[in-house]
Formats: structure tokens, sequence, C-alpha cells
């Protein structure tokens, strides 16, 4: 028997654009896994900050995140796989936004596999705010000088700035680094007129990600259906069998998905999932 799947991206295709999962997207979650249907996430967001956002489902299934760097079963509380940088790469895509007078937030694995932020003192506006939306968060950890650390495992290195200060750091790591790291630059939902410019291990992108995930599964990508709305989601939509774009879909988005639902603020994911599903 084929097994299926669907994978949604958070921010902007399942979440509303307040963060928040509505009583119907719960409803329709909690159905789906009556039925054993399998219903997952792959996000750009660590498992602390989804886990905030949408922590108000039961989720069953093992998780997509940091853009597909890392594979988390919530359930068993432990990291199943996922691609990293080592500390010799990170230091050096470091030193590049230092010689710009920028420094990043440092996402990582520690030794015992807990998430960390790694940072200097927070002074930008971007970097502020980010900080502000996770009040409360343990994994901020502040340093006099920012470095990986022996035993760490780099998730992502972001930057979080205006396009023209991160476009020369994009260019530079580009040229210095290649090949190595995959890249992605995208605007921010939250903090008006700020992007964020993310580096990771070549192979740390949800296309990767959705493999890895569908391999520790025994799916199929082909029988998986995914959801997105924005550029870092065109990983999902070049591995999944059939792509499902919200109505607030970037125009490539729009242009890949095999079919059009409604907005996230309208519950297209779950409008869609309930009609396909649960009729």
């Amino acid at each position: 028997m084929t097994v299926k799947a669907y994978v949604t991206d958070l921010d902007g295709t399942l979440l509303h654009s307040d963060q928040t999962v509505s009583e119907y997207t719960q409803e329709v979650a909690a159905k789906l896994q009556e039925q054993g249907i399998i219903f997952t996430y792959a996000t750009a967001r660590s498992y602390t900050s989804s886990n905030k956002a949408a922590g108000v489902i039961s989720w069953k299934e093992p998780f997509i995140l940091y853009n597909g760097a890392l594979i988390y079963d919530s359930i068993a509380g432990q990291v199943i796989d996922g691609y990293w940088l080592d500390s010799e790469m990170t230091n050096r895509i470091m030193g590049v936004g230092r010689k710009h007078g920028i420094t990043p937030l440092l996402f990582t694995l520690d030794e015992d596999s807990g998430e960390c932020v790694l940072h200097e003192r927070l002074e930008r506006e971007g970097d502020l705010k980010f900080r502000e939306s996770r009040k409360g968060d343990p994994r901020f950890q502040e340093r006099e000088q920012l470095v990986c650390p022996d035993g760490h495992r780099t998730l992502t290195v972001t930057y979080i700035g205006l396009r023209e200060e991160l476009e020369p750091i994009l260019q530079e790591v580009t040229d210095v680094c290649g090949p190595l790291v995959h890249a992605h630059f995208m605007k921010d939902y939250y903090i008006e007129h700020h992007y964020f410019l993310e580096f990771s291990h070549a192979y740390a992108n949800k296309k990767e990600g959705l493999k890895l995930w569908a391999k520790h599964m025994g799916i199929s990508p082909g029988d998986i259906t995914v959801f997105g709305d924005n550029l870092n989601d065109r990983g999902l939509f070049e591995a999944a069998g059939t792509k499902v774009a919200v109505r607030n879909a970037h125009d490539a988005i729009i242009a890949m998905a095999d079919v059009i639902t409604g907005s996230n603020n309208e519950d297209g994911v779950a409008k869609y999932l309930a009609d396909k599903l649960l009729r």
C-alpha cells in the first residue's frame, strides 16, 4: 500500500499573519491524526520557535527544521539527522560578516544536541526585534567575541539587516565558499524593511531536507504533498509529488504549483486537506 504524507511550511502558509494557528486548522489537524494521516511541517524556524507558534497541534511525526538542516523527533525529544557546518567554515563565514561590520546570530547544536543561539551584544534594530519576539528563550547566549565552540554543529549563520547591508556579505561568502555552503536571502515577515541572510551546509535546504525526512519515514518523495508560500519553499516543490501554493504565495511559488488554495489567513492548507481527505 502506498503511504501518502502531507508537509506544510509554517510562516505565511499554515500560520496566520499574527503567527497563530486557527481553531479550524487545529480541528482539521486533530482529525487527520485520528485517521493516521501523516501531517507535519518544514520550516526555517527552530524546534523551540516553531513549537511556540504551532505547538497547539499535537504533532506526531518528525519535523524538518532550519530550512532542512535538521530532522527532529519531538515525541522522543531527539535529533534524527541533519546537515551542519563545521567550526572552521562557520568562523570563515563570520569573518566575512565582521569585515562588513556585522556579527550574526549563530544557531548551533551543542555536544548534547541542545539548541543554542550564540551572539555578541545585540545593538542592531533587526537583532533586537528578533530577540524581543523570543522573550524568555533560553537558547540565547551572549558572548564577548563570537566564535563557533569546539563540539558545536552549526545549523545556520544568520544575519538580519537591510538589503543593502547584507548583499555585500552574500556576494563575498558566495565568492569565498562557493558550493560548500547554501545561502538563503529573504525579506523578513515581521520586521519592517529587514531581510534574513542565512548560511548553512550545502544540503541544508528544504529540498534535501524533505528527501532526508522521506528516507527516514520510508516514503517516496513523489507520494508527498507539500504546501508553501515563499522562495525558501522552492526546494519542497522541486522534491515533492504534489505542490500546493497558498493564494498569498510569491509569484515564483504560484508558477510551480499544481494547485492554488486559499491564503494563510483563510486557512487554505486546512481547507485543502479537509476537502481532499475528510469528506
